[in-house]
């Protein structure tokens, strides 16, 4: 429980806090008169019967000044209160409607709970739609219902909610305040949809797989971990669901499976980097890395769509394309043409890590020929893929899961899709072959040992697995965190994940 406060401390200070807002205070006293006129301020229903756009829309032809018999009932979350309550701006998750409260359609009762509202607080409204003379479509209130009374109130209206650890901490009071954090999300939505259609379409079965792993494997990753108290037992807290999902190819549950996932991994936190992500997984049999990359080029353009409208989207000061196909270079390929190191004539891990010094790429200083090529494409080339590039052959030392490269045994067929240069997707021809697959786990636990965290734990089940036959198989993992920050022009993948990963408010 280290770093975490009392409970009975919690409760002091949130008290302590609430009794020196004088604006809840205020606020507090209006609650009581509601309560003196017998208005229940947290009712526990409300049927409306338009929204906000709808009745825009519907009545967009309606001219000023003209009035119609048709009575409607909105809801929505108070934001402007005019003239003493007389006109009130009420925002559903649509849009913005008028409210016009006046002594000729409300009662002395109602008129008294209009003087009771605050900015803020949600209002259930029934009336007759007119126009005013100034063009604004308005309800005639003819019945107010308070829905929530506000105790706290809302940020500054026109400057909205700036502070961006509040956005973050508070979420809720960021889709309140900001129109572009609820486009932004419900793009992601959309996204997440159409990717799910989409494999569906293709023939593609829809799984779950565990969340707690005995084991931390299916990608290079420090793992979170947690304790079962009736098995006394650690598990982890899944990083990839790809070794499951393989399995469930060699049963035969279906020749194409796909899960749209949440992973954890133990690791630092960075306008691209999350602790909790989600990524979409999928695994067709009878195919390889070529099929993989076709098809994500088909994903990709269509939640392109899903999200703009279109396949050329604005990310920062660039046009990017999302129509394919995409340009597919090895990395070996992309280092040389950058560097004029080409890896492929340096033998052996001495050379590769004399070759990466000269180009002043940083080391740890035993990585392995496959770890040397990655750490100089990461450090020279990998920034300046700003248009979708589809990085091929990737080292077979950094790729313990995928097919050795049908030409050349240093190397894998596995790509990585980059843009602006961020790294969404990650394919390979799967490794089917058990006796390799031995030994690239057991290479990998001699990495562990020797101290290096991330490498891939021996996995004797999914071994065994293998020798009842997988078939030739393509895979594919693509992370939908940074592929909706790309699409929706987001800086930050704080920005499109809702409830980012914080640190506690001190």
């Amino acid at each position: 429980m280290s770093g975490h406060r009392p409970p009975r401390d919690v409760v002091a200070e949130y008290r302590a806090a609430a009794a020196a807002n004088q604006f809840r205070q205020s606020r507090l006293e209006k609650l009581e008169a509601l309560k003196r006129l017998g208005i229940n301020a947290y009712p526990y229903g409300f049927a409306p019967s338009a929204a906000a756009a709808e009745l825009q829309q519907r009545y967009a032809d309606l001219a000023p000044d003209e009035k119609t018999e048709v009575e409607v009932a909105v809801a929505g979350r108070i934001r402007t209160i005019r003239n003493s309550g007389m006109f009130i701006d009420l925002h559903d998750n649509t849009g913005k409607i008028q409210i016009f409260c006046h002594k000729q359609f409300l009662s002395p009762e109602q008129l008294e709970l209009v003087r009771l509202l605050d900015i803020g607080d949600m209002l259930g409204v029934t009336g007759l739609v007119r126009r005013t003379k100034a063009g604004e479509l308005t309800v005639d209130a003819r019945r107010i219902e308070i829905l929530a009374k506000a105790l706290l109130p809302l940020p500054e209206k026109y400057h909205g909610l700036q502070d961006v650890e509040t956005r973050y901490r508070q979420r809720y009071l960021d889709l309140i305040m900001n129109p572009e954090t609820r486009a932004t999300l419900r793009a992601r939505s959309a996204i997440v949809t159409t990717l799910r259609t989409a494999m569906i379409e293709r023939g593609f079965l829809e799984v779950e797989t565990p969340m707690l792993h005995t084991l931390a494997g299916g990608a290079s990753a420090r793992p979170f971990v947690t304790h079962h108290n009736a098995l006394d037992m650690d598990l982890y807290l899944r990083i990839a669901p790809e070794l499951h999902l393989k399995r469930l190819i060699v049963g035969g549950l279906a020749d194409a499976v796909f899960e749209i996932n949440r992973n954890f991994r133990n690791e630092g936190i960075s306008p691209r980097h999350n602790p909790e992500f989600t990524m979409m997984e999928l695994y067709k049999a009878y195919a390889d890395y070529n099929d993989m990359a076709e098809l994500a080029e088909s994903l990709f353009e269509r939640a392109a769509v899903a999200a703009t409208g279109g396949t050329k989207v604005t990310y920062g000061d660039h046009q990017i394309e999302f129509r394919g196909p995409y340009p597919r270079r090895s990395m070996t390929e992309l280092v040389r043409d950058e560097t004029g190191a080409d890896f492929l004539t340096i033998d052996g891990a001495d050379a590769a890590r004399a070759a990466a010094r000269a180009l002043q790429v940083p080391l740890e200083g035993n990585e392995p020929w496959g770890n040397v090529v990655e750490a100089v494409f990461g450090h020279r080339v990998e920034h300046r893929l700003i248009h979708p590039t589809i990085v091929t052959d990737l080292p077979r030392d950094i790729s313990p899961l995928a097919k050795v490269h049908r030409h050349d045994p240093r190397l894998t067929e596995r790509f990585e899709i980059f843009v602006n240069g961020i790294e969404i997707a990650n394919a390979f021809s799967e490794l089917t072959d058990p006796l390799d697959q031995f030994d690239r786990f057991a290479a990998q636990l001699d990495r562990r040992e020797g101290g290096d965290e991330e490498a891939q734990p021996f996995d004797t089940d999914y071994v065994t697995a293998l020798e009842y036959g997988l078939p030739p198989t393509g895979g594919m993992g693509i992370g939908i965190d940074r592929l909706v920050m790309l699409l929706t022009n987001s800086a930050s993948i704080r920005d499109v994940i809702i409830f980012p990963t914080m640190r506690p408010a001190s």
